[in-house]
């Protein structure tokens, strides 16, 4: 975990592939529990530390991530992520082949099958299906793998991955969504790479980058 941006009010930091975000089934620790013990250690805060969880990153998925630090911006924030267009959210993914079209806009209606904990991509409307938006731009390639930058315009469940996968843009290691073998180190290459929003508090603009993750060498090939 890397501090990228923090105030009284807000904390952003860079998540590493592996981290979970909030408590699952598993019991292992979350990367909302190291930051409240960073906070807590920093400022030397007694007692129990306030965190809100605003938002979310899959386990293998690296980047940014937002954390509330009061009960209003907490509000404020889970308000602007609920409208959608408020926060400006833009992903770099690793893919195992290039897309037909080195840009375009990539519309699907997906389900999700709570049991595999996976989605599934229509392309038309279907019973309990939701519209899934993003653009999509080539930024760069290699020898064997292309570099996706994604912009979302809805939040889906695994949305990024289900979509690219659909137009056999396979995410690097996602084998969940068809790629040929693992990374090594259980990561996929999808990085929450940029957030941009109005400060909940101040209204001034806060835009953040994430570096890429040092354990996989192949992003160094794009960085």
């Amino acid at each position: 975990m890397t501090v990228l941006y923090k105030d009284n009010h807000v904390i952003i930091v860079n998540k590493a592939p592996g981290e979970i975000v909030q408590g699952d089934k598993t019991g292992d620790r979350t990367l909302a529990d190291e930051v409240k013990a960073y906070i807590k250690h920093k400022y030397n805060k007694p007692g129990e530390v306030f965190l809100g969880v605003v938002h979310r990153l899959d386990r293998p998925v690296s980047g940014v991530v937002v954390f509330a630090r009061t009960s209003k911006a907490l509000a404020r924030l889970n308000e602007m992520f609920r409208v959608g267009g408020k926060i400006r959210k833009t992903y770099h993914a690793i893919v195992c082949a290039a897309p037909a079209e080195p840009s375009g806009t990539l519309t699907h209606w997906l389900t999700r099958n709570e049991k595999q904990n996976k989605a599934y991509a229509h392309r038309q409307e279907v019973p309990g299906s939701k519209k899934a938006v993003l653009d999509y731009r080539l930024i760069g390639s290699s020898d064997r793998y292309h570099l996706l930058e994604v912009n979302l315009h809805t939040g889906r469940h695994h949305q990024i991955r289900c979509q690219l996968a659909a137009m056999r843009c396979v995410i690097k290691g996602d084998l969940k969504y068809g790629a040929p073998r693992s990374n090594p180190d259980g990561s996929i290459c999808l990085h929450a790479r940029h957030i941009e929003f109005e400060h909940p508090v101040s209204h001034k603009l806060i835009a953040v980058d994430a570096p890429y993750p040092e354990g996989n060498k192949l992003w160094t090939v794009f960085g």
